[in-house]
């Protein structure tokens, strides 16, 4: 592996090396996220498993899902459309939104059930948002993987291909869903995480600037920036 691609992956399990995990990410999410041009509105996909094996860090997820978007919302431009699967064969998307507690609203109403994970759906969905107007990312949050990997990261490398990177978050520590998710990370030019209850407040952080960014663009970044925000610090950082 390239050392450009090794860094699209990393953990936030340690404090210790939340600091250096977080620049990898960044400089990997740097080339990735490509900033609305002109007029253009942001568009970013957010989705996530909710099948059963997630129900005990579900209200959590549900918080920092909510709360991600908070600073990206400030700044306007971006368009936000909820996608999530459970149950047998349900995989729904939302309306694009541009509130965040819109966003928040959606999410409370959304129960866990058991069921199999549909990863194909979602990027395959993304892939037919895509090709009618233009998605600047999309982010991934589950625990497992329950298809046939070929055929979810031929759905990554299309996507790769149409410049969406897709940042894929994975909670727990299941060996086989980490192989997909970080495939699914390098065929996409996106970056693959494994996060837990302690990097909740420093993921939060990261996912706000890179909505930020992927709404307003470098400007936009650097006032949030300017407020102190964390995560728009590092970002701000492996931009220059």
């Amino acid at each position: 592996m390239s050392d450009k691609l090794s860094k699209r992956s990393g953990s936030l399990n340690s404090p210790a090396d939340s600091k250096s995990d977080l620049s990898n990410f960044l400089e990997a999410a740097k080339d990735a996220v490509a900033a609305p041009a002109g007029d253009e509105r942001g568009r970013l996909i957010f989705a996530l498993d909710a099948t059963m094996s997630r129900q005990p860090t579900w209200d959590q997820a549900c918080h920092l899902q909510e709360e991600m978007f908070i600073e990206a919302g400030r700044v306007g431009p971006l368009d936000v459309q909820l996608v999530f699967f459970r149950g047998y064969g349900e995989c729904k998307s939302s309306r694009w939104v541009s509130n965040s507690k819109e966003l928040g609203g959606m999410m409370r109403k959304i129960r866990v059930q058991a069921g199999r994970t549909q990863i194909r759906k979602v990027l395959d969905h993304a892939l037919a948002e895509t090709r009618k107007k233009r998605v600047q990312a999309v982010v991934y949050i589950g625990d497992c993987m329950e298809e046939n990997p070929d055929l979810v990261c031929d759905k990554a490398g299309e996507l790769g291909l149409l410049g969406v990177p897709v940042f894929v978050f994975q909670e727990g520590k299941d060996i086989l869903a980490e192989r997909a998710y970080r495939e699914i990370a390098r065929l996409s030019n996106g970056v693959y995480l494994n996060f837990d209850d302690g990097s909740a407040a420093s993921l939060r952080g990261l996912l706000a600037a890179i909505a930020t960014f992927s709404a307003g663009g470098r400007q936009a970044l650097e006032r949030l920036e300017q407020s102190g925000h964390k995560g728009a610090q590092f970002l701000i950082e492996h931009l220059s």
